[in-house]
């Protein structure tokens, strides 16, 4: 009988623990923008509590505490990366047309200067350093990284990436990890040297977009657009220890660490969302569906909640509708 008990009681403590670590996210709600152009990164400032997004000519900021758009910055050259420096109070922000970064005041919502970036093509991704104090803007087409100094501005450097750069993210202790799309592979930059010290190959995972980092456990997530599969890699030696599927045309990355959770945003119509149970153990746990072109995402480190950006098409699946731009917010239930 006692056995009996013990079991019983075993079973109710497993069906207790997965009810309480099982997290559906449902989308909870849309945050119309006006705007009919395309769309790409986004970007969370989770002290201030705002959320950046891009789009063409224009980069909206929302309030995150009563989900409310406060900012409109127009006048744009087709927008791509954003990126904030705490310290200084600045916003980075990508210009690919006229090949440049425009800068904003954080506190005051105004624009400081425009950065123009000779030599540079397609200025894509752009990653804030905060332990170098430094941004590094990653150019899609010149296949380089200018690196900025976030106090006077001025350019420190020009790296060489060896290959297309696309998403990037920190260790917070002196390096850099981009993915190199044409490569399959991820390379190392040292943030006080301004140079890449070491290049980790995906081996047949192809057509690397999406990067996030676990700094706790030293393993990046990498999305494989091509293969559709989410790649680990320990991030000091760059071996490979985790291989997990994914949707299709996936974009964006984020990794929410309180949950541990991976989340990929896919073009093709879905998120994917992949449970961490330990620093190489990796499952799909929830395919959400969402809508095509949807592909970028971030997240909201308070909420625990996630952003994805799009509107809608007509039949032929590249007209944007009018009126239709928003941020879809997605919540665990």
């Amino acid at each position: 009988m006692k056995k009996l008990l013990f079991l019983s009681a075993l079973c109710l403590g497993a069906i207790s623990y997965q009810a309480q670590n099982k997290t559906e996210f449902k989308l909870s709600k849309k945050i119309a923008l006006p705007g009919d152009g395309k769309w790409d990164y986004m970007s969370v400032d989770n002290d201030k509590q705002r959320l950046y997004v891009s789009h063409a000519d224009r980069v909206h900021v929302i309030d995150l505490k009563n989900d409310t758009p406060v900012a409109e910055w127009t006048g744009l050259a087709n927008v791509h990366g954003i990126a904030f420096s705490k310290k200084e109070n600045k916003v980075y922000i990508a210009n690919t047309n006229n090949n440049s970064v425009i800068l904003f005041d954080s506190k005051s919502l105004t624009k400081i200067k425009t950065i123009e970036l000779k030599g540079a093509i397609k200025p894509d991704c752009i990653l804030f350093d905060e332990f170098s104090q430094k941004a590094f803007v990653f150019c899609g087409k010149s296949n380089n990284t200018y690196v900025l100094d976030a106090k006077t501005d001025e350019i420190l450097a020009i790296i060489d990436m060896g290959g297309k750069p696309e998403f990037a993210c920190s260790d917070d202790k002196g390096f850099v990890y981009n993915n190199i799309e044409d490569k399959n592979e991820v390379v190392v930059i040292d943030a006080k040297q301004n140079k890449i010290v070491n290049r980790f190959s995906l081996r047949d995972n192809k057509a690397p977009t999406g990067l996030a980092i676990d700094k706790s456990n030293q393993r990046l997530m990498v999305a494989c657009e091509e293969s559709e599969k989410m790649v680990v890699l320990d991030m000091k030696s760059g071996k490979l220890v985790s291989v997990v599927p994914m949707g299709k045309k996936t974009d964006g990355l984020i990794y929410m660490k309180g949950d541990h959770l991976v989340i990929t945003s896919n073009g093709a119509g879905s998120a994917t969302i992949i449970k961490q149970e330990g620093a190489d153990n990796y499952s799909v746990v929830q395919t959400i569906e969402t809508q095509v072109g949807l592909k970028t995402i971030s997240y909201e480190e308070k909420k625990a909640r996630f952003f994805v950006t799009g509107a809608n098409f007509e039949t032929d699946g590249k007209t944007i509708i009018p009126n239709t731009f928003g941020v879809f917010v997605y919540s665990a239930n």
